[in-house]
């Protein structure tokens, strides 16, 4: 056996799989709070994160208690008034082929789950509004970093992201990360004081999971490896070609 290869009991791939197999978004929590020793743990495992030249970029708002009841009448309010959006970062132009029906695929599986009907734009947007009460979730996270960062400072806080999920995972904490809080970028800065220099990447709704709730009874599929990677184990055809070349030039 390879000195690089543990043994199927205390494999460390094993448990990295279990998280993620066991973590999902949760849409509807209970409204017990988290304990801060827990919440504190969280944070210490993501702040491990990589990130380009260890620049950290980012920096993190947590709401507990009233500070979560405030934020979520703001933010509800904001969405339901029709006011204009406000974006930090490009929303995705489109969502075309396969990433279409993934889209659809996981919209359509929420909805079949409530028992609405396919369709239903009423229902379809008051479920919508649901992202801005936070699905009920007795904390929120947002993460914001230095707009001088650009994409790549919100690079890196996608591994943070994915680092504090699996860090709620094993603590059994349900999440659901949530780009919707990020089209009011504007109430959020002015909510919590942020200045105008903070750009705002995501929000993390976190809690227990009402595990009764319909809204966290399905799962959403993965594509296969097949599908989403390719193994490249000889020279490029193009690469031979222009290397012949070069030789017949010389």
């Amino acid at each position: 056996m390879s000195p690089h290869v543990h043994s199927e009991a205390d494999a460390p791939i094993d448990v990295l799989e279990a998280l993620l197999d066991g973590r999902s978004s949760c849409r509807a929590f209970l409204p017990d709070p988290v304990p801060r020793a827990h919440i504190d743990r969280i944070l210490a495992v993501a702040q491990r994160t990589m990130s380009g030249c260890n620049s950290q970029p980012w920096q993190v708002e947590i709401t507990s208690g009233e500070g979560t009841e405030h934020f979520r009448e703001v933010m509800y309010a904001a969405a339901s008034s029709g006011r204009p959006q406000v974006n930090d970062f490009p929303q995705p132009r489109e969502y075309r082929g396969v990433h279409r029906a993934r889209r659809r695929d996981c919209g359509f599986l929420l909805y079949n789950s409530l028992g609405i009907e396919r369709g239903d734009r009423a229902k379809y947007a008051k479920q919508s509004l649901e992202n801005y009460r936070f699905f009920g979730a007795p904390h929120v996270a947002i993460v914001h970093i230095d707009e001088a960062l650009g994409v790549y400072g919100a690079v890196d806080c996608g591994s943070y992201l994915m680092n504090f999920l699996l860090a709620a995972q094993a603590l059994g904490v349900a999440t659901v990360p949530q780009a919707a809080l990020t089209l009011y970028s504007d109430v959020v800065r002015e909510h919590f004081g942020l200045s105008d220099d903070r750009r705002l990447v995501y929000g993390i709704s976190f809690g227990y999971a009402d595990r009764h709730h319909k809204a966290n009874s399905f799962r959403t599929s993965r594509a296969s490896i097949g599908e989403v990677a390719r193994f490249h184990e000889h020279a490029a055809r193009g690469h031979e070609q222009s290397a012949a070349s070069v030789s017949c030039a010389d």
